[in-house]
């Protein structure tokens, strides 16, 4: 029997495929976006379940809303391979930009023009 999480990741990627087919779905961007989100959830170390499903929907929703975004704005002409870099790099920067902003002193602003 396989284990759950060959099974999971074969689920995932069989539901991924068949919705990059529907109507209005860009399939490079959302594969991209799910292959990018997918090195995020294995790369996380130290991390419960929960913590990863939830890195893995950010990711791919996120991968996959920045994808056109990146292409018109980057020698990027793939909206796949824009989406896996928007993907694999969204966690990674936003808990950054979160750790920065909570040490951030607003104050020191105005006190440098004293």
């Amino acid at each position: 029997m396989a284990e759950p999480n060959t099974t999971t990741a074969a689920v995932l990627s069989a539901a991924v495929g068949l919705a990059g087919l529907a109507p209005g779905i860009d399939g490079n961007a959302l594969i991209g976006a799910f292959t990018g989100a997918a090195l995020v959830v294995v790369t996380s170390k130290d991390i419960g379940i929960g913590r990863r499903a939830a890195y893995l929907l950010i990711s791919l929703v996120m991968g996959y809303l920045a994808a056109p975004e990146i292409v018109s704005v980057t020698p990027i002409h793939s909206t796949g391979v824009a989406a896996f870099f928007a993907a694999a790099l969204v966690i990674t920067l936003t808990l950054q930009l979160i750790e920065r902003v909570k040490t951030f002193d607003l104050l020191s602003i105005f006190r440098k023009g004293e």
